[in-house]
Parts: structure tokens; C-alpha cells; sequence
């Protein structure tokens, strides 16, 4: 299982799913997906620009958990 740590990255940084859209020109939709969890996929331009925005790397974002 992989787990995503967006709504901790964005609450370390006091940032809502809004502050992200706006910064990367993501959808809110999408984002709200992938910080609760509720998303089956990823695109790795996506990944880029959450990483860029948050000025993190793929590991601080992702983490594979063993079941």
C-alpha cells in the first residue's frame, strides 16, 4: 500500500488544498483526492509540481507501507 503524506506536508506548511492549487494550477478536486487518500493513480507531472510547490522530494510525499 502506498501512503500520502500531502495533508501532513501541507499542514507543516499551515497551507490549505487551495494554496497548492493556486500553486501549481492543479485541480482542487484532484488534489482533495490525493490528500484524503481517495485516488487510485498518479501522474508524475503531477508529482513534479506538488514536489516543487512544497519543495519536497518524491519520498516526503509518498511512502510505501507493508500490509
Amino acid at each position: 500500500m502506498i501512503k500520502v503524506h500531502l495533508s501532513k506536508l501541507l499542514g507543516e506548511r499551515k497551507m490549505k488544498i487551495s494554496d497548492l492549487a493556486n500553486a501549481t494550477g492543479l485541480h482542487r478536486n484532484g488534489l482533495s483526492k490525493l490528500y484524503n487518500e481517495n485516488t487510485d493513480g498518479i501522474k508524475f507531472e503531477t508529482l513534479e509540481k506538488i514536489c516543487k510547490a512544497l519543495d519536497c522530494e518524491i519520498a516526503d510525499l509518498l511512502e510505501i507501507i507493508e500490509e
